[in-house]
């Protein structure tokens, strides 16, 4: 599934060319991928058609282009989904669920192609509301500032749909007290906590299992137990891990993430624990094990992730 730095990628991406255009049309080709789309709230190819696209924002998985008067049209890439950038009148891309028809004033006429073979995502067109704490819903990049619309309503909105997602660890105004807490207050193992979109965003099992080898620890340590600083660890290998896979395209193992152009990310070559079973470990050399989690697997270094008694068990001893 692509996460943070994969959905990031697909953003910065499309942002150029869309930021500004104008929605010419829209074309539903296949109705499961407007499951998230609110009916009662209008037509989705009526809500969109004519509108002129404000910028492009990212929070954890989510995207979604804020279209004025509130609007958002938010997209979600499920499992496999892509958003492709395309000429106008390009032919269908294989699996292609919608597409946007848009008119840009410097690029042109374009299309936007939102492909998905298994079906999991979707797009639909949902309200921006306040955010919580009053800053920027998302990450809308360096274009928006270049744009002079730090003060557009758009900035401080999110999408319904997304506002309950926490902030994403690159997002400026994460807060690590906030994570600290939340992590303190957890008794399930740190795996499953940081895969809890309400408590960070944005990381799923791919860059929890790096981030976990990175810290040297164990998925499955309960994270209460877990000192200050092995948390600050924790969140210091977390935005390596995001920026580094970000820096290189996002993670491709097959076709299915691919960025609006259709390149495939080259992070996978830089894993060290995710897929990397019976592999030798490269800070330890101990063969890397691969372990059920939650109906998938759990990569990690048997040596260097070694699950360790709480502290107050040893205290007892």
């Amino acid at each position: 599934m692509p996460e943070l730095p994969e959905v990031e990628v697909v953003r910065a991406g499309l942002a150029p060319a869309v930021t500004g255009a104008r929605i010419s049309g829209v074309e539903v080709v296949d109705e499961r991928s407007l499951r998230r789309h609110d009916r009662a709230a209008g037509d989705f190819e009526g809500l969109l058609t004519g509108r002129t696209i404000e910028a492009a924002v990212r929070r954890g998985k989510f995207l979604w282009l804020p279209v004025g008067d509130g609007l958002a049209l938010v997209g979600h890439l499920g499992m496999s989904g892509q958003l492709l950038l395309r000429e106008a009148g390009a032919p269908a891309d294989r699996h292609l669920r919608i597409r946007l028809g848009i008119e840009h004033p410097e690029h042109g006429e374009l299309a936007v192609h939102f492909v998905d073979q298994r079906v999991f995502g979707g797009m639909a067109v949902d309200r921006l509301v306040p955010t919580l704490d009053g800053g920027p819903g998302g990450d809308a990049g360096l274009l928006s500032a270049a744009r002079s619309d730090q003060d557009a309503p758009w900035r401080t909105g999110i999408p319904t749909q997304v506002a309950h997602i926490a902030r994403d660890p690159v997002d400026p105004r994460f807060d690590p007290a906030r994570f600290r807490h939340l992590v303190a207050g957890k008794s399930s193992g740190i795996k499953r906590v940081l895969l809890d979109q309400g408590v960070v965003s944005g990381i799923g099992n791919i860059y929890a299992d790096e981030s976990l080898w990175g810290a040297r620890i164990h998925p499955e340590q309960p994270a209460s137990s877990l000192s200050r600083r092995k948390v600050d660890e924790l969140l210091h290998a977390i935005e390596l891990v995001l920026r580094k896979a970000l820096a290189e395209g996002g993670t491709s193992f097959d076709a299915q993430y691919v960025n609006v152009n259709g390149q495939a990310g080259y992070f996978a070559h830089s894993l060290e624990a995710y897929g990397r079973q019976g592999r030798e470990c490269r800070r330890c050399g101990t063969p890397i094990v691969r372990e059920q989690f939650m109906n998938r697997g759990s990569h990690r270094c048997p040596r260097c992730q070694r699950l360790r008694a709480p502290r107050t068990a040893v205290a007892a001893a």
